[in-house]
């Protein structure tokens, strides 16, 4: 141990390695600028997510932000990102292919901006969202789609060598024909339970079960403007109709038949939303040990970062989270943190404060000095920058 390390005491404690959101939505700037304190990055960051993967995100903040993160100006868990989908539906940012080399320019295009993944998304012939596929195969790089919640689109690209299928397939059941097709390849899944097709989203069952509002940890990082009006007058339903049930229990099926399933919580519910997604997947069936790989290793890998992080081992990146209670005892215990380490910087998990190898505290957020959520006489969120 080096002189001078700062030392925790673990007696009764539980280590595991920072979580790897690989499907994680949310702004990193407003009007081209970033601001220097992100309640929402803070807020992940506080919930022991250390690296995040967002597969649709505009290309001129995000990764801006992922730069800023990695000198160390900004905190937030470390980015990366497709940047602007490859869409093929009518937009102002739609991505025509029609051809290998139409596929080749926009690949390259993304990759000089600092994506190393591309989202094919809602490209409409089966040819052009193959175009994509060979383009980045020669170009090293991931490709994740979305199905659209079109079943079939979802077989199609599973079929034609994707990186993984982004969301939940649309099916309440599945049979032997998919654990065939699906296993032995190497197509990730990454279900969102959160926001789970074909019935009511995983998101709602714990705005409906659980007093989201009075999180302790979650209140300290969101403005009340925002959370407040997503989670105090909820609808509530039976926990049957609730259809992450089936997702959940779709991905352990695939999971045991080999298939790569890791934890994307869409953004929803800044840093909570991730460990709803571990505390879905045991819904089930996965044990607690599976749920928390689905969360670390198995995401850490489905990114190709699995020799530096993921998990706990001499020569990886110093990303863990030290629990006060045990998850392999009650998978509920994932977010009982006390301690967030990421690259070697120790934050307390209440205030994000860094306590080592320096002491800093956390500047106030503009909420905090009584400041507005929202820009006046719209529903637009401020990300404010701050001196």
């Amino acid at each position: 141990m080096p002189a001078g390390a700062y030392v925790v005491d673990g007696k009764g404690k539980t280590v595991i390695p920072g979580l790897v959101d690989v499907h994680w939505h949310g702004p990193f700037g407003s009007d081209g600028i970033v601001p220097q304190h992100n309640w929402v990055t803070y807020a992940s960051l506080a919930y022991g997510v250390t690296t995040l993967h967002d597969p649709s995100n505009d290309t001129d903040t995000v990764f801006a932000a992922s730069e800023l993160a990695r000198a160390g100006m900004i905190t937030a868990p470390r980015i990366f990102s497709t940047g602007t989908i490859l869409y093929g539906a009518n937009a102002p940012f739609t991505a025509n292919i029609d051809s290998l080399e139409d596929a080749r320019s926009h690949l390259r295009r993304m990759k000089a901006v600092g994506a190393f993944s591309v989202k094919s998304y809602n490209q409409p012939r089966r040819d052009q969202r193959q175009q994509v596929i060979a383009a980045a195969r020669e170009l090293g790089m991931m490709v994740v789609p979305e199905g659209g919640s079109l079943f079939e689109h979802n077989m199609t690209q599973v079929v034609d060598g994707h990186t993984g299928i982004e969301h939940s397939i649309p099916v309440a059941r599945i049979y032997d024909d998919v654990r065939q097709l699906w296993k032995g390849t190497q197509v990730g899944y990454t279900p969102t339970l959160i926001v789970g097709y074909g019935g009511i989203w995983g998101e709602n069952y714990w705005y409906d079960k659980t007093h989201v509002w009075d999180d302790k940890r979650l209140t300290g990082f969101v403005p009340r403007e925002i959370l407040d009006e997503r989670s105090r007058r909820r609808v509530t339903a039976p926990d049957e109709e609730y259809n992450h049930f089936n997702n959940a229990r779709i991905a352990t099926e695939l999971s045991r038949e080999g298939v790569g399933v890791q934890v994307g919580a869409h953004g929803q519910r800044e840093g909570l939303g991730a460990h709803w997604e571990i505390w879905m997947l045991t819904q089930g069936g996965m044990t607690p040990m599976e749920a928390l790989r689905a969360a670390t290793i198995n995401g850490a890998r489905y990114l190709g970062l699995d020799k530096d992080l993921g998990s706990l081992e001499p020569g990886k990146l110093a990303d863990l989270v030290v629990l006060d209670a045990n998850p392999l005892q009650d998978i509920h215990n994932s977010d009982d943190i006390s301690i967030v380490v990421q690259n070697g910087r120790v934050y307390d998990s209440m205030t994000l404060d860094q306590i080592a190898p320096d002491k800093v505290k956390r500047a106030a957020f503009f909420f905090e000095k009584g400041q507005p959520a929202f820009a006046p006489g719209t529903s637009r969120t401020l990300l404010h920058v701050d001196d």
